[in-house]
């Protein structure tokens, strides 16, 4: 189980954070940060088998690629959107974190317009 080990690690670095932090702040930020960036990496990993799932159904759906990417971004723009606002928040940037957040919610409007035309015109078509 590897969420066992990532859950794991999490906690002996923020014991060390905890312990580093009085003496050293820029060091307990940097740690974390490291901690971040790699349990990032770990779960990244795994995100092509979830992706390949994805793309077998939307094939025995008949759903257009465009469609299924444009989901698949916009699910990975709001992942990272989140991790991105966590990691400043963990950094005592609060009013960063908000911003980027920000950011996340008009990208991910921003390729939404397609599905939305599309789900428009299905609507439209089906009003007689």
């Amino acid at each position: 189980m590897e969420i066992i080990q990532i859950i794991g690690l999490g906690f002996v670095v923020t014991l060390l954070i905890l312990i580093i932090k009085r003496e050293r702040p820029e060091l307990a930020v940097q740690l974390s940060l490291t901690l971040a960036t790699i349990i990032f990496l770990l779960v990244l990993s795994k995100v092509n088998v979830v992706l390949n799932l994805f793309r077998d159904l939307a094939e025995k759906a008949n759903i257009s690629q465009m469609y299924l990417n444009t989901i698949l971004k916009i699910i990975g723009i709001a992942y990272i959107t989140e991790f991105g606002a966590q990691v400043c928040r963990d950094a005592g940037e609060g009013a960063v974190a908000s911003k980027i957040e920000f950011a996340g919610k008009v990208l991910v409007m921003v390729m939404a317009i397609p599905i939305v035309a599309l789900v428009l015109d299905t609507i439209v078509r089906l009003i007689p």
